[in-house]
């Protein structure tokens, strides 16, 4: 028995959860349900995290949270639980199966079968921006090795435990070189440990537009937060309905499975939502915690619902469906073909009995670290890149330092700029020790000081490092 956090949500969220615990139950789950109260009515009373301490403590000590949609209210400062609890969590590992019902779904895509596993944690959902200059904001993209790695060795153990044959990495490093390039090099270096499963790497531009037109080419595919997000509900309405597809959000402790839709008030309380989306959420839940015969036997009979045409209105149509029911009775139908099987749409087949397991990352051993330069960002308006550099190579001779490079919004406007290139008052200025002198700290901060006995209001520096002799460190475009 497995004792299991359950949340009822918002709008159509108790609907759906009653439909979904009525079916796994009546299937044979052996879990033991503890719910708490999240969402809308948390946070209108006053909490902004939209949860209770207490319900934290539930949720950790039960590791398994089964959670229906829920409505953030909009304004006020409300933070969204979904983020909040994949960070706090530490559930890295975000799995979203889309996979089409041709011909009982709309789809132009009647072979679609992938899985998408996206990293949940970092990039640019660290959310850490800032307001620099008038014209400027920024937003931070932090991409880790640990996050790297656990991310895409989930996607192969996934890949070996499902007996899927090929995992596709999609990323931007011919852009962003340090980031995505980090997340592309650990790929293939784990990729390598996987022999028996193809690997493949595409542009995410290209990759995208490959998928959206071609589905079938691909299988499982690992990709950073921002394009899993996109592309995962891309993947879902192309291969039918948003509505279909749930998702798990897997950690080293702790776990949450999903729908991937809203709470959808408008339908509240009608009895008209279709379930299938939090019900695959739960049926991702019964494999992660080793019930697989039981998820199979679920998935099997959800298959067959479907292709008996029996269908909620969201994906009812003319001349297919054959009956359309509400959320109850959707309910009851899946129970009345537990333990049948599809005939036409193809019937699951999961490892009985395993839950999938990864080991714990181990750190590696530190790299040699050298500063070699520094970045400074400046704040100034008015002027022209080579009247800015004239100003900030006052600070050369006394700093035993050298301008080596301003740009602007990442392209190199000093020395050898375009008159044509457009500048806002967000400047790069990168500093490197003069010949036969070594950069620390402390100079970094004389050079700081000259800038503003100069009247340049700095921003904020980024050291330039070297990592094992090699420079780790974007240069500018077109430089």
């Amino acid at each position: 028995m497995t004792k299991v956090t359950v949340a009822k949500g918002d709008g159509i969220g108790p609907e759906i959860m009653d439909a979904t615990l009525k079916i796994i139950l009546a299937a044979g789950a052996k879990i033991e349900i503890e719910e708490i109260e999240v969402g809308e009515k948390v946070y209108l009373a006053g909490n902004t995290a939209g949860i209770a301490r207490e319900s934290w403590d539930v949720i950790r000590r039960n590791k398994i949270f089964l959670k229906a949609p829920i409505t953030t209210p909009q304004g006020g400062g409300y933070k969204s639980l979904n983020v909040t609890t994949r960070k706090f969590l530490g559930l890295y590992s975000n799995v979203r199966p889309c996979m089409s019902m041709h011909p009982f779904v709309k789809t132009k895509h009647p072979e679609m079968d992938i899985v998408i596993i996206r990293e949940n944690e970092e990039d640019l959902y660290a959310g850490i921006e800032h307001q620099q200059t008038d014209e400027v904001t920024q937003c931070l993209k932090l991409i880790s090795r640990p996050g790297c790695e656990k991310i895409v060795r989930y996607a192969f153990e996934y890949a070996k435990q499902y007996g899927r044959k090929k995992v596709t990495c999609f990323t931007k490093d011919n852009i962003m070189k340090q980031t995505d390039g980090l997340f592309h090099k650990v790929f293939d270096e784990i990729a390598a440990e996987y022999p028996e499963i193809q690997n493949e790497h595409w542009i995410i531009d290209i990759g995208a537009a490959k998928m959206a037109d071609t589905p079938e080419s691909f299988d499982v595919i690992v990709m950073p937060n921002l394009y899993g997000d996109i592309l995962s509900d891309v993947a879902a309405q192309i291969a039918g309905s948003v509505g279909l597809a749930g998702s798990a959000n897997i950690g080293e402790q702790c776990a949450m499975f999903e729908a991937i839709h809203g709470s959808a008030p408008r339908r509240a309380g009608q009895n008209m939502a279709n379930p299938s989306g939090l019900l695959q959420g739960a049926i991702l839940m019964l494999n992660h915690i080793g019930q697989t015969e039981v998820a199979e036997k679920v998935q099997n009979a959800w298959l067959k619902t479907i292709e008996d045409g029996v269908h909620t209105y969201d994906i009812f149509k003319e001349g297919t469906s054959k009956q359309k029911v509400g959320t109850s009775e959707f309910a009851e139908a899946v129970i009345a073909n537990l333990g049948g099987k599809p005939g036409i749409l193809k019937p699951v087949s999961y490892a009985k009995g395993s839950a999938l397991k990864l080991p714990k990352y181990q750190r590696k051993a530190p790299s040699k670290k050298e500063l070699v330069g520094v970045d400074i960002f400046v704040h100034h308006t008015g002027s022209s890149p080579d009247n800015l550099a004239k100003i900030m190579q006052q600070i050369e001779e006394v700093c035993e330092v050298k301008l080596t490079m301003i740009t602007n919004r990442g392209i190199k406007v000093w020395p050898e700029g375009f008159e044509e290139t457009f500048c806002t008052d967000h400047w790069r200025c990168r500093f490197k020790p003069a010949d036969g002198h070594i950069l620390d700290k402390i100079l970094i901060s004389q050079i700081l000081y000259q800038a503003d006995n100069l009247k340049i209001d700095t921003i904020k520096t980024e050291n330039l490092y070297d990592f094992d002799g090699k420079p780790c460190y974007a240069l500018g475009q077109g430089q």
